[in-house]
């Protein structure tokens, strides 16, 4: 990411490595050496707000680490995402940066003066919510994570 727009959205290091994977047990033995040992989660089907439009989402999900970076695979199962558009593109890997903020809505904002577009948002609860963002001609996306709450049941 360009030092400018990180100092100008100040943002803090980066947490997270988000890859979109079309196999996520086959993903993992591949990963494993690099970033394992990875735990794996399947969250109910979640409605996130894509592209304008209201959307139910389902993935399989996988967490490992390297030094501070988490390293998130996502095998995605049903609905219409960024995930999906990424797939539909022919595309596997690294799919998105993700840095923890205060405020969502604070740092989308800030991000939008410098060009980049939320696209897949979810507030979970006060103080959890997620936002991916991307800008013109940029094939990563970025992700803006707030996480002051916690989940509900």
């Amino acid at each position: 990411m360009d030092h400018f727009i990180e100092k100008a959205l100040n943002l803090p290091p980066l947490d997270q490595i988000g890859f979109v994977v079309k196999d996520i047990e086959a993903s993992i033995k591949l990963y494993d050496p690099l970033f394992g040992p990875f735990s794996t989660m399947e969250p109910d089907e979640m409605t996130y707000l894509y592209r304008g439009i209201e959307e139910p989402c389902k993935m399989r999900l996988a967490f490992g680490k390297t030094g501070n970076i988490e390293i998130e695979l996502i095998e995605l199962i049903s609905g219409k995402s960024p995930h999906k558009e990424f797939l539909d593109a022919g595309r596997e890997g690294i799919h998105h940066i993700r840095f923890i903020v205060d405020d969502l809505d604070k740092s989308v904002s800030a991000a939008k003066k410098l060009k980049f577009q939320p696209i897949w948002t979810r507030k979970f609860a006060e103080g959890l919510a997620v936002a991916y963002l991307e800008r013109n001609n940029d094939p990563l996306l970025i992700e803006f994570f707030e996480n002051h709450g916690t989940m509900p049941e």
